[in-house]
């Protein structure tokens, strides 16, 4: 698949099964995540891979963040839950600094453009992914896990794996114009 072929036919596979990218093909992922667009080479990018015993130390973290934050039952469930929708997760961290020509929005905006690259990365491999953030992206016990510090963001979590339905459905490139103006 070419690259332009990646990206006009680019979707979220929500349902993910092993395989996950492991070795050459993980490296390759984080890789491209590292290539995100950085002004001045700051890096602002932090990559937490999630696997095997890792997704239950995650799930407990969520279970407590769900707690904390009021969650019925359901919500404390879903949040369990949520690691095993995917045999691998990347959470990414945008590891913001103060500096003057590069402001903390445009390096989490780097943050997220890594995440892209990893998922189009993923897909290129014969995997399939999808990046979901939410409410406990905020959370004190989530930002603890991931080292955030107060000028840090939590920009969401890749989850990887083989897509289990191959969709028979080819979405092609769709009309750009309801979206573009020109200046």
């Amino acid at each position: 698949m070419d690259a332009l072929e990646l990206l006009l036919n680019r979707r979220s596979t929500s349902r993910l099964v092993v395989p996950a990218p492991a070795g050459e093909q993980l490296q390759n992922i984080l890789r491209a995540g590292m290539r995100a667009p950085d002004h001045k080479s700051l890096r602002p990018w932090r990559f937490y891979v999630i696997e095997g015993e890792g997704r239950e130390r995650f799930s407990a973290v969520l279970e407590q963040a769900a707690v904390a934050a009021g969650g019925d039952g359901k919500a404390v469930d879903k949040a369990r839950g949520a690691p095993f929708r995917a045999p691998l997760i990347v959470a990414v961290v945008a590891k913001c600094e103060e500096n003057p020509k590069v402001p903390i929005r445009e390096q989490v905006l780097s943050a997220g453009c890594a995440v892209m690259a990893m998922q189009m990365a993923a897909v290129a491999q014969g995997f399939g992914g999808i990046w979901r953030s939410g409410a406990l992206t905020e959370s004190p016990q989530v930002r603890e896990a991931f080292a955030c510090r107060p000028q840090d963001s939590l920009v969401g979590f890749l989850y990887l794996g083989t897509p289990q339905l191959k969709s028979s459905t080819t979405f092609g490139v769709a009309d750009p114009t309801p979206f573009v103006s020109y200046f």
